[in-house]
């Protein structure tokens, strides 16, 4: 039998927990592993020896039914907002760790690996390569889902004008896609963001490079610049 309790009733069997444990503890039908679920529920506390199907979701305590020890928990469901932030906020670790990690390389090889500043060049545009790339991809992502969400909510919209109602499952796709483009706006705002901080990164990069080399900004500017053909007479 389910055994759910609000917080006045959960008061009371607090104040005869002691009894209820030695009798649960005499009691060899009792299991041990047998758990309490307690959660927040309208502003209340509320306990149970049965997790119902409605609160899977919700952040619980579980408490042991023959010591009255907590013996652990379980956090609320995220939502889709929340994990799709997630998600963003992995990726961004995982190309900040990247970047780290390319610093430390460049500063520890730049004298003895790198001949020139074009060989150290040639590394800066393999890895913006891949930036271009993500925001390339992200912004036709954002156009595309942007495109067939708009076809979408045109087709819901003459359905209503037509007074028909909505399907459910059209409705569910046009929130589905909905947050899938906010999702992927927020990746290619990142993306873009990324890019831009490159552009900074290897400037500094390639003025200490510089510095360590002894070469100035003069001589740093004569041998970018492609040399001119001779003029034929």
């Amino acid at each position: 039998m389910t055994v759910r309790t609000s917080l006045a009733l959960s008061a009371v069997l607090l104040a005869l927990a002691p009894t209820v444990l030695a009798q649960g503890k005499n009691n060899p039908s009792t299991p041990a592993n047998k758990k309490l679920f307690c959660w927040e529920e309208k502003g209340q506390r509320v306990c149970s020896d049965a997790l119902p199907a409605d609160v899977v979701n919700v952040a619980r305590d579980e408490i042991s039914a023959t010591s009255g020890l907590r013996t652990g928990g379980v956090g609320r469901a995220m939502s889709e907002e929340e994990r799709a932030q997630a998600a963003i906020a992995a990726q961004q670790k995982m190309i900040d760790d990247a970047a780290s990690e390319m610093r430390r390389r460049t500063d520890a090889a730049m004298l003895m690996s790198y001949r020139s500043e074009e060989e150290l060049r040639r590394v800066f545009n393999e890895r913006t390569a891949i930036v271009d790339n993500n925001v390339r991809t992200a912004r036709y992502n954002a156009v595309s889902l942007r495109e067939g969400l708009v076809s979408l909510l045109q087709t819901a919209g003459d359905q209503e004008l037509a007074g028909r109602p909505i399907r459910a499952d059209m409705s569910a796709t046009i929130h589905q896609r909905h947050a899938e483009l906010l999702r992927t706006r927020r990746l290619q705002q990142s993306f873009e963001a990324q890019r831009a901080q490159l552009d900074v990164e290897i400037a500094d990069i390639l003025q200490r490079y510089r510095n360590m080399k002894g070469i100035t900004a003069e001589a740093a500017e004569e041998a970018a610049t492609p040399a001119m053909p001779p003029a034929r007479n």
